[in-house]
């Protein structure tokens, strides 16, 4: 047996290994009656029209995307300056910014999330929606700038030095020069903030509580009632967003590149 074979037998059982709980959430989705059953007793696709009939469902979908799509944005507008004044601006202070930045990201997310906690009841915000926002951007913050400073690294400074030499100021090179170039980053550093804020529970527990349900918040919840297969529907519906959000990511940019690959030709 070749060596060849025997390491796509060693990465297809990992590959089983990693896939088989999905699949088994997956069956346990399309049981036909409530259960959680696997191999499932029945086909249905029911408990995932629920997501989508059953108002309490379909409001906390509605609200973790709002989060999602907010946080997001707001983090990538905080990293994009953050990761631009770090790259423009030579200072061994400057790192400090780069460490906060980085910081919310590598502490643990009970950290966090207690801090944030403390914050808001202090500010007295806590329970506001807007306040999970705040605290989603600040805690995805790291994505969206870890990209950034990889596009911007990967520009070549002549080209700032020659619209420089031409009369533009930093405003005029940002807008002309550097963001069509590090447009595919910013768009990958949402992406990812994007699918980690949907799928956030325990810093949008901390700061809104029980006033403002999201899905992963909903799950929770309905624990307390039982299982049904509908928690089984919004876990593969999850994972289809997360896989369409990262698919189209990799059709229309170099994803090897955007997470910091080098290209060939420099290896």
């Amino acid at each position: 047996m070749s060596t060849r074979l025997l390491q796509r037998l060693f990465f297809g059982a990992i590959t089983l290994f990693l896939a088989a709980p999905i699949v088994i959430v997956a069956g346990v989705s399309l049981n036909e009656r409530q259960t959680l059953a696997f191999p499932p007793q029945g086909l249905s696709w029911s408990w995932y029209a629920e997501i989508f009939s059953d108002p309490g469902w379909r409001g906390a979908l509605l609200a973790s995307l709002a989060l999602a799509t907010l946080s997001a944005a707001l983090a990538t507008a905080i990293a994009l300056p953050l990761a631009w004044f770090l790259w423009r601006r030579y200072a061994p202070w400057a790192n400090i910014f780069r460490l906060l930045g980085v910081a919310p990201f590598v502490l643990p997310p009970v950290i966090t999330a207690l801090g944030l906690l403390s914050f808001w009841v202090t500010a007295g915000g806590y329970g506001q929606p807007w306040t999970a926002v705040i605290s989603h951007a600040i805690f995805f913050v790291t994505l969206p700038l870890v990209t950034l400073t990889l596009g911007l690294d990967a520009i070549d400074r002549s080209l700032i030095e020659a619209a420089s030499t031409m009369g533009a100021d930093d405003r005029t090179v940002l807008r002309t020069v550097v963001f069509p170039l590090i447009l595919p980053n910013l768009v990958c550093g949402y992406a990812f903030a994007f699918v980690l804020s949907l799928n956030e529970y325990i810093v949008a527990y901390m700061t809104i509580g029980f006033t403002l349900e999201t899905l992963p918040i909903k799950i929770f919840n309905a624990l307390r009632y039982g299982y049904t297969p509908t928690m089984a529907s919004v876990s593969i519906f999850f994972i289809a967003i997360s896989a369409l959000v990262f698919t189209l990511v990799a059709r229309w940019g170099d994803l090897p590149r955007l997470l910091g690959a080098l290209p060939s030709d420099e290896h």
